[in-house]
C-alpha cells in the first residue's frame, strides 16, 4: 500500500492530554493510536507503528488486503494524523480499494451511487468501513473512507 493523506483536523480526538513540546510525544502518540486500533478490535498478525508530527508508518502483517485498508483508515482519521505510510504485509492477495474524502452534503447512498452505479449499494461501504463507522448517517467532511471493489 502507498501513503493516505488525511484531513489532520477532522476525526476522533486521541490527543487532548499529548504535549507535543514533551521529549517522548512522539512515542506516546503511537502508543494512544496503538491502543486505538486494538480497541476497534481490527485483525492484524503483528503490527508496529511509529509517528513522525502529524504522519505515522504502519507496519507489520495482516492477512487480507481488507484489515490493512481498515487499520490505515482507523489511524488516519484520528485528528491531528496528515498521512499514514501503510507498509503492513498482506499474506492473502486480494484488490486494493478505492479511498474517497467525503465532502459536505455527502451520503453513503450518494458515494455509492457515484462509485457503484447504485444508491442501494451504501451498505457495502458501510460494512467496509466498520468498526469505524457506528452508523451509515455518522459520516463528516474530511473522512477518508475504502470503497471495495465491485464485485461481478
Amino acid at each position: 500500500m502507498a501513503t493516505l493523506t488525511f484531513n489532520k483536523d477532522a476525526g476522533t480526538q486521541l490527543f487532548g492530554k499529548i504535549n507535543a513540546a514533551a521529549p517522548d510525544s512522539e512515542n506516546l502518540k503511537a502508543s494512544e493510536l496503538l491502543k486505538f486500533v486494538k480497541g476497534l478490535g481490527l485483525t492484524y498478525k503483528n503490527i508496529k507503528l511509529s509517528t513522525s508530527g502529524q504522519n505515522v508508518t504502519l507496519e507489520g502483517e495482516v492477512e487480507h488486503q481488507a484489515d490493512a485498508e481498515k487499520i490505515a483508515l482507523a489511524v488516519g482519521n484520528v485528528g491531528g494524523v496528515q498521512s499514514v505510510n501503510n507498509q503492513m504485509r498482506v499474506t492473502a492477495s486480494e484488490p486494493e480499494s478505492q479511498f474517497y474524502t467525503v465532502v459536505s452534503g455527502d451520503s453513503l447512498s450518494k458515494i455509492a451511487g457515484k462509485y457503484y452505479g447504485d444508491v442501494q449499494k451504501y451498505n457495502v461501504i458501510f460494512e467496509a468501513n466498520k468498526p469505524m463507522l457506528s452508523d451509515p448517517d455518522k459520516i463528516y467532511p474530511g473522512q477518508l473512507l475504502r470503497i471495495p471493489a465491485a464485485k461481478a
